[in-house]
């Protein structure tokens, strides 16, 4: 999805602030943007990965590993978080989908020759790990629809973008995190309504028999979740690890 000359002008001008204070890996465009269902008014969700200076981790007094800024500037919300290499890696190693999607996801605002060696080195480490954090997220964000009183298109796209998405990672060591780029494999394609509808505004509520409608057709895609995770091909744990450990020192060194 690509974003306006404003919004451009406004990550940049983020991204060059928070750099004065971390060196980024990596910044990915993440949330509505990423999935294929942007509204107007939807956030620009900047997910970054950041190498901490090595002395400051040799120290007595550790840098931060996480930062976070939630601002909005001229009209344009800004949703800005960056995590430190170190513990991005171990969770990748135990199947964090956000920060494998940080890695590997198609909508990079920002790289580094670091990200260009990660991309290969993450590839390898894909495990089927990755389903506990697929279902487990697609769990949490179908309850929340359940229990609204005034659900949105927005809630059923993310339920069927993050399993779709867990699916496609399990059966193929692919990842799209996009919606519209899955949802003819998987024939999902009358999510393209849901998409109308979230464009006009993040908050527009569902009317009841779409709700209902909905609610009845979410169960296939966990069954094609859960299909996909007793089937992968994917090692059922990383099988790189020390490689990845390797790596992490050469560079913690290199930057020392």
């Amino acid at each position: 999805m690509m974003l306006t000359t404003h919004q451009n002008a406004v990550t940049a001008r983020v991204l060059d602030e928070e750099e004065s204070g971390r060196r980024h890996i990596v910044v990915s465009l993440s949330g509505a943007h990423a999935y294929g269902f942007p509204s107007p008014d939807s956030d620009l969700d900047l997910k970054a990965i950041h190498l901490a200076p090595t002395e400051q981790l040799l120290g007595l007094s550790q840098p931060k590993l996480h930062a976070t800024r939630l601002e909005t500037i001229d009209g344009v919300e800004i949703d800005y978080s960056s995590n430190e290499i170190g513990p991005v890696l171990a969770g990748i190693l135990s199947g964090n989908g956000n920060y494998i999607e940080r890695v590997i996801g198609a909508l990079t605002i920002r790289t580094s020759p670091e990200h260009d060696e990660l991309k290969s080195l993450v590839t390898r480490a894909l495990s089927r790990k990755v389903f506990r954090h697929y279902q487990g997220f697609a769990t949490g964000q179908l309850g929340d629809f359940e229990k609204a009183e005034a659900p949105t298109a927005k809630k059923v796209l993310y339920v069927l973008r993050t399993a779709l998405t867990g699916t496609h990672l399990l059966r193929t060591g692919v990842l799209v995190t996009d919606l519209t780029q899955l949802w003819d494999e998987y024939n999902y394609q009358s999510a393209a309504a849901l998409v109308k509808v979230k464009q006009t505004g993040e908050r527009v509520v569902l009317d009841a028999d779409t709700r209902k409608h909905w609610l009845g057709q979410i169960g296939r895609a966990f069954e094609l979740l859960d299909h996909a995770h007793s089937t992968s091909p994917l090692p059922e744990e990383s099988n790189n690890r020390i490689e990845v450990e390797d790596w992490l020192l050469r560079t913690r060194r290199r930057f020392l």
